[in-house]
């Protein structure tokens, strides 16, 4: 089982159960891009897709999507053959989620390595905090634990890598960077990544009727800042149940030809 191409998407067995597509051999914005479009692609087509599974899961990451399917009941050869050709077909999309802003406190009580990437590079704290909450910021995919975005559109002029030294915990709902990217860790947790700030509001709620990971693959964030004052206040809000996630939705994805 699998096939494999000298260029383009490669179908890779994973298990009995399970096919990944392989969109590129990096992890790139233009493969995330690729990704993101066969995803959409299968949302948009599953009738056909149910008709050679049935499927039970897909599971997107930086470069690759895996469709779990049902082995007793699937014709897994032909899922996997409709899974390459629409793989094949596939063309970046900019847009294939959701846009939100998103509140950022970027007081240095909050933000305890902000003050040692500024020195590291050659940037003043509000040259720093000003980059970062100018981002346009991609959702790449969702791991390492439940709700935690990878987010791609960091400049080049923030990347460092990874502290040399992990904390062993880090707070809830800090933002973070390492290499390239940035991230919300939705739980305390250990974790290597420079912390620059706090957004209030949690990334994970199990209570939420469709999703319980408020982002998603696709989803775009903006930030928008607020004072150290404004976190704890929406601190209270959050522990009160006086928010809701849609009230940071600045716009959802068009349908074609909308």
């Amino acid at each position: 089982m699998g096939t494999a191409l000298s260029t383009g998407p490669r179908l890779l067995a994973l298990g009995e159960g399970a096919w990944t597509l392989e969109m590129s051999p990096t992890a790139t914005d233009e493969a995330s891009k690729l990704v993101m479009a066969l995803a959409h692609q299968l949302e948009a087509q599953p009738q056909a897709l149910q008709k050679l599974g049935p499927v039970t899961d897909v599971v997107v990451s930086f470069r690759s999507l895996t469709v779990h399917f049902d082995p007793l009941s699937a014709d897994g050869e032909a899922l996997g053959q409709q899974l390459l050709a629409w793989a094949l077909e596939a063309r970046p999309r900019e847009r294939t989620g959701r846009r939100w802003r998103l509140p950022l406190c970027c007081d240095p009580s909050v933000a305890p390595d902000l003050l040692d990437l500024a020195a590291a590079k050659g940037l003043s704290p509000e040259a720093l905090t000003a980059q970062l909450l100018a981002c346009q910021l991609r959702v790449a995919m969702i791991g390492f634990m439940p709700g935690f975005p990878y987010m791609t559109g960091l400049p080049a002029a923030l990347a460092l890598p990874r502290r040399a030294v992990p904390r062993k915990a880090v707070p809830a709902r800090s933002v973070a960077v390492a290499g390239e990217m940035a991230c919300i860790y939705p739980w305390e947790s250990p974790g290597g990544w420079h912390l620059l700030g706090r957004c209030p509001v949690p990334m994970f709620e199990l209570s939420h009727p469709q999703q319980a990971a408020w982002l998603q693959a696709g989803d775009e964030v903006q930030w928008q800042a607020i004072s150290l004052d404004d976190c704890a206040a929406w601190d209270q809000r959050v522990q009160r149940g006086q928010w809701q996630r849609e009230d940071f939705l600045l716009s959802a994805l068009e349908e074609p030809g909308s």
